[in-house]
């Protein structure tokens, strides 16, 4: 079931106060949708509905969307954009950290679809999980992201096949975008000064697309990156 006068309805996004994730949130909400926001950082003047949630602390996480699916009578969808990345050698990484990527892309992506799993089977929702380019290839220093993001589309195609005709699942494979999470890098593993980055906006639009699939029609997977992208093929 979905909001009055809308196809889309009440999406949980995590990670959608900054990033790829504020980007779905405002086109879920340029569609008629009702995007909720989770996130570590919620900014002072958020512009959809937001609450503070780290999703590596998954057992918090699940109470929160319970919580807010309990609120809005449901919901519709999901989105698991939160995600972190440690780039280095694997020898490099502290292990805490490297573990830290695998908990916050993947556990927190399990957590997030387990909670809202039995509300997205009562209104026929809908699940969108992030992936990467990097879900598909190897890269040198990328071990943790690498591993986080191979297991997501694993587990977003065991998903699939579980839930088929009951809740629709799209795995979205986004290659290199221009928001910040390069930021905190060091310079080698930062995109060339002629790296060709899409814009979150433009990735955001295929996720509302999946998100808008008539009933019996899915998107299972969606590869979206800038025309030259370097990390695909």
């Amino acid at each position: 079931m979905t909001d009055a006068g809308s196809t889309i309805g009440r999406i949980v996004i995590t990670g959608g106060a900054s990033g790829l994730g504020a980007a779905i949130a405002d086109a879920v909400a340029a569609a008629g949708g009702t995007p909720i926001v989770l996130d570590r950082v919620v900014p002072g003047e958020a512009p959809h509905e937001t609450y503070e949630a780290d999703v590596s602390e998954t057992r918090e996480l699940e109470a929160l969307i319970d919580g807010i699916a309990e609120r809005h009578g449901g919901l519709d969808g999901v989105v698991t954009a939160a995600g972190i990345d440690r780039p280095g050698h694997l020898e490099d990484v502290d292990a805490t950290e490297w573990e830290r990527v695998i908990r916050v892309n993947l556990l927190g992506t399990a957590a997030t679809v387990r909670a809202a799993l039995p509300h997205l089977e009562a209104s026929g929702g809908r699940v969108v999980t992030v992936a990467s380019t990097l879900a598909l290839k190897g890269a040198a220093g990328a071990s943790a992201y690498c591993a986080s993001k191979f297991g997501v589309l694993g587990f977003s195609r065991a998903l699939a096949a579980e839930t088929k005709g009951r809740v629709g699942v799209t795995t979205l494979i986004p290659g290199g975008m221009s928001t910040h999470f390069f930021d905190d890098r060091d310079e080698e593993y930062r995109p060339g000064t002629d790296a060709k980055l899409n814009d979150p906006a433009n990735v955001a639009q295929a996720v509302v697309f999946a998100l808008s699939q008539p009933d019996g029609s899915e998107i299972r997977e969606l590869l979206v990156s800038h025309s030259e992208e370097s990390s695909w093929p």
